[in-house]
């Protein structure tokens, strides 16, 4: 007779691996394990806090993302935050946000950004006001927010997950070359040309907004094509 598996055990264990992964991205996302930085498996299980085997399968999952190399009997090493991973983890987002934009307008029509236009307005006329101590974590936030708004129109899990691997890939690059100041009054107004595009309906308009912003970060960044 064929014994049972223990479904409590295989859901323990599938807690882990997910507490381990979600653990993994969250400390590449806010730079406590930085772009470059190489580790032992067991300082990286020390650092997360969480079991070998569970540690073991979310590195295999970051590597598939493409945010860490395993680097056979040495550890684990974060990607590296140089000119054309920088260009190319760009490029990739511009083309399916551009993508995400076309197909929301030729699917469903212009939509309502009421909210998200107004957020960008008040960041941009408080980064023109002052550039006080939290701003460009909160500018952050609200530069993401278009950004997830136009992935989240791809109606497609394959592209949606391709999105999310490259989003982590940014936010490693990003600690390396963090959101200043100076950026946040530009990226905010190139930002608006997106959205106004988008509320007109306007596909060639979006499409050139987005490309315009690509290549202002790229310039920003100093990886320009």
């Amino acid at each position: 007779m064929k014994t049972a598996v223990s479904t409590p055990a295989r859901n323990g264990s599938g807690a882990l691996t997910r507490a381990a992964h979600e653990t993994l991205r969250a400390h590449l996302h806010d730079g406590r394990l930085r772009a470059g930085a190489f580790l032992s498996m067991p300082m990286l299980v020390e650092t997360l806090g969480l079991p070998l085997a569970a540690v073991r399968e979310a590195v295999k999952r970051a590597e598939a993302a493409g945010l860490v190399t395993v680097v056979p009997k040495r550890g684990i090493a974060v990607m590296e935050a140089d000119a054309d991973t920088t260009r190319e983890c760009l490029d990739l987002r511009a083309v399916l946000e551009t993508e995400g934009a076309r197909r929301r307008l030729l699917c469903a029509g212009p939509p309502d950004l009421t909210e998200l236009r107004r957020q960008h307005e008040e960041m941009l006329a408080r980064a023109r006001q002052s550039l006080a101590n939290g701003l460009p974590r909160q500018a952050i936030a609200v530069d993401l927010s278009l950004h997830d708004r136009l992935s989240g129109w791809l109606d497609s899990a394959l592209m949606t997950q391709l999105y999310a691997d490259n989003r982590s890939r940014i936010a490693i690059i990003q600690n390396v070359r963090p959101f200043l100041p100076d950026r946040i009054v530009p990226a905010m107004e190139e930002h608006l040309r997106i959205i106004a595009a988008l509320e007109a309906g306007d596909i060639g308009r979006a499409t050139e907004a987005i490309r315009q912003h690509l290549h202002q970060t790229m310039r920003w960044w100093g990886v320009e094509p």
